[in-house]
């Protein structure tokens, strides 16, 4: 996915806003028992930061004169109001309503043909499946019958069959069969499951969450570079252990991709982190835009969009000598899996590409974008933990920088926009608490990272196939019919080359001739390079990074 990547930083595409300062406080400076005085900061400290800041010990009033220019200095630096109604406190509100959106489902490519899919958006579960008309219907995980998953059942001539009792269901959720019904009885009428408008649309299934408003077809995204002629890209699915509004704050964040990401690639190296200029063109009620590059650049070619209710894109035009644009986008589709969840499709691509892009194949690509999120990992599930303990809005803990954060604080602002609409939510000045508590899961460190590296499964227990989001195979590859095909590929090649390693090498004993064993040894050491060369490909599939600084 590296390798794609059309923006002047590295694998992923991120953005960030700075936050606006917290409402005017009152801080009061002790110089001594006897006498106080107090200034005003106007947004100056964040609630943690004015606990220390409070009482303060005598000092001399060069040390309260520096304290001002300081808090002023600060001002500079960081996110302030973006809006005269914030500037006065004002919240300003509009229309949602999370059901009324068109959420990315799956890749397309990826849907199996064979067997039912269990989905979920936000803590609603669904099942997707092609029907016996290779249509594709989704219904609602959940048999009327006894509440059994659907999604753990089968499909027979098209039809979905709860594997519980083997009650089956076509079309628009309606029982077709009833294995324990009398003969002469009719299938009761409220036999039937909830459904839910499915469309394919460039390649992604997006689903309507509302079973009571009509689909608002016009809502569903369209991505323009995407339908030029000659675009291609490589599309990625990973399910991370960390909520969807932490995943779209990473991706819109590009100045952490030289530390987090450094050597990944050689798109990314830490000594190239520095400042970053933004420029908000476009604010609305379903999001908003604007340019980004680098400061010593001096110009801004990426643009950024941020589109209700998770889609995120950036792209980039650029001329070549002979006077012909080319188009790049990178586009994360983020699905709200659960407080403490999301999942995540990612699309790199562009109207010409590099002629190096054809000698790596597919799963290259996509194992280098599973280390990319595993790099994350550990940030982003801990910061999804801290937004749940400490209950406050981000203003009161983030510190956003101008010259870094421009994406993020305006993602939160948004938030505090339409978040009365959402299960729950964690804006710049709002916030509304899950009503069910985070599974937080967090990257293995230290030996146990040492140990999860060797078998992926999380804490090093278990095997490749553990169903655990800490596990690269669990997380990326179940849900890739790619890279799924390939790690088969090299297991079945390994296993072969292993049996013809010993079978040479017992010929090469039984056999008297010097020549003969030389060509049979020689032989059993190249199908051992075979073997060492298949065992690596499965390993670079399945096997989480770890930093190795991390290692005990």
């Amino acid at each position: 996915m590296a390798l794609v990547n059309p923006f002047l930083l590295p694998t992923k595409t991120h953005f960030a806003l700075p936050v606006s300062p917290p409402p005017s406080k009152q801080i009061l400076l002790w110089t001594s028992p006897s006498s106080s005085f107090s200034f005003n900061l106007n947004k100056g400290l964040s609630s943690s930061r004015r606990k220390h800041a409070g009482y303060l010990p005598a000092t001399a009033d060069v040390k309260t004169a520096s304290t001002l220019l300081d808090v002023e200095e600060d001002q500079k630096v960081l996110v302030g109001p973006s809006s005269e109604q914030e500037r006065r406190g004002e919240r300003e509100l509009a229309a949602y309503d999370w059901k009324e959106e068109w959420y990315p489902l799956y890749l397309t490519k990826n849907v199996p043909d064979d067997a039912p899919l269990g989905l979920t958006v936000f803590d609603k579960n669904l099942v997707l499946f092609k029907d016996g008309n290779d249509q594709f219907q989704c219904y609602e995980d959940r048999c009327p019958h006894r509440l059994a998953k659907l999604s753990e059942g089968q499909l027979i001539d098209g039809r979905l069959e709860c594997l519980y009792h083997g009650w089956q269901f076509e079309g628009e959720g309606k029982c077709v069969k009833i294995p324990q019904l009398p003969a002469d009885a009719k299938i009761p009428r409220s036999a039937c499951v909830k459904t839910y408008e499915v469309r394919d649309s460039q390649g992604v299934i997006w689903v309507w969450m509302s079973p009571k408003v009509p689909p608002n077809v016009s809502k569903i995204p369209w991505f323009e570079n995407f339908a030029r002629p000659g675009f291609q890209d490589v599309s990625t699915t990973h399910e991370l252990p960390y909520d969807h509004s932490i995943l779209l704050e990473n991706l819109m964040d590009p100045a952490h991709i030289p530390i987090s990401h450094d050597r990944t690639d050689w798109t990314a190296k830490r000594e190239d982190a520095q400042p970053l200029l933004f420029e908000v063109t476009e604010r609305t009620d379903r999001g908003f835009a604007g340019w980004w590059g680098r400061e010593k650049d001096g110009t801004k070619p990426n643009f950024l969009r941020f589109e209700a209710p998770c889609v995120l894109q950036n792209n980039r035009e650029i001329v070549d000598k002979n006077g012909e644009i080319n188009y790049f986008s990178g586009l994360f589709l983020c699905r709200p899996t659960g407080q403490g969840k999301s999942m995540l499709i990612v699309r790199f691509g562009g109207t010409k590409r590099s002629p190096i892009v054809k000698l790596f194949p597919q799963w290259y690509f996509h194992q280098n974008a599973s280390k990319v999120f595993e790099q994350d990992m550990g940030f982003l599930s801990s910061q999804n933990e801290i937004l749940l303990k400490e209950k406050v809005p981000t203003k009161e803990l983030y510190l956003n920088l101008k010259s870094s954060d421009t994406w993020v604080a305006e993602y939160r602002k948004w938030m505090d926009k339409v978040g009365h609409g959402m299960p729950y939510h964690f804006g710049h000045n709002t916030i509304s608490l899950p009503k069910e508590p985070a599974v937080i899961e967090h990257a293995p460190a230290g030996l146990i990272a040492g140990l999860s590296a060797s078998s992926p499964a999380k804490g090093g227990i278990g095997t490749m196939h553990a169903p655990n989001l800490a596990n690269r195979y669990f997380r990326h590859v179940i849900h890739c019919k790619g890279c799924r095909t390939a790690v088969k590929a090299f297991q079945t090649w390994k296993n072969a080359l292993s049996a013809v390693v010993v079978a040479l090498a017992a010929l090469a004993i039984l056999v008297t001739g010097r020549q003969w064993k030389a060509i049979l040894l020689a032989s059993a050491a190249l199908c051992s390079v075979g073997v060492y060369a298949c065992s690596t490909a499965v390993a670079l599939n399945t096997t989480n990074f770890i930093r190795t600084h991390r290692r005990l």
